[in-house]
């Protein structure tokens, strides 16, 4: 499927393929739409012929859409309307599902550490990480537990209490 605007021709991009257009085009347009707009928006880009480009444009929409309502009320409704749109699409519906389980751990929310140490090692960097994450029930199960040692080093140092400078 080619939507409105994706197919533009111009001189500089007549040898790049159809689809990296369409990519950029959907990033550009799923980057300004409207909250009222999103989901029949995120609907369209997944009937596009091109089921990987689709997917990867729609995952770094859900990736920014996450992060701005991550501690947000709306995250719940966002989620709920925005997984029923991507339907059984494995990958986009465990990533939302990991944001879900990042909110519930950064809210101090109900999880379990099967949630933590089953989660895909995207989830398990971006909990170490993340500044919204200051659990140290997480934290601490991520230092003994995560899944590579980036993971377990990057908790182990949030655990561990800031250094005092001489002074």
């Amino acid at each position: 499927m080619t939507g409105p605007e994706t197919d533009n021709e111009s001189p500089e991009t007549d040898d790049e393929p159809p689809e990296h257009r369409r990519y950029a085009r959907y990033l550009e347009l799923l980057e300004s739409v409207q909250e009222a707009d999103e989901a029949g928006l995120v609907a369209a880009v997944l009937r596009d012929d091109c089921v990987a480009m689709a997917e990867s444009a729609v995952n770094r929409h859900l990736e920014r859409r996450a992060a701005q309502l991550l501690t947000d009320a709306h995250f719940p409704d966002w989620a709920r309307t925005t997984a029923a749109v991507i339907g059984d699409r494995a990958f986009l519906s465990r990533r939302l599902r990991e944001w879900t389980l990042l909110r519930a751990i950064a809210l101090d929310e109900p999880w379990t550490a099967e949630e933590v140490t089953g989660a895909s090692d995207w989830f398990q960097r971006t909990a170490a990480a993340a500044q919204a994450v200051s659990s140290p029930e997480a934290l601490d199960l991520l230092a003994e537990h995560g899944r590579t040692r980036r993971v377990r080093n990057a908790a182990t140092l949030r655990l561990r209490p800031p250094r005092r400078r001489p002074g």
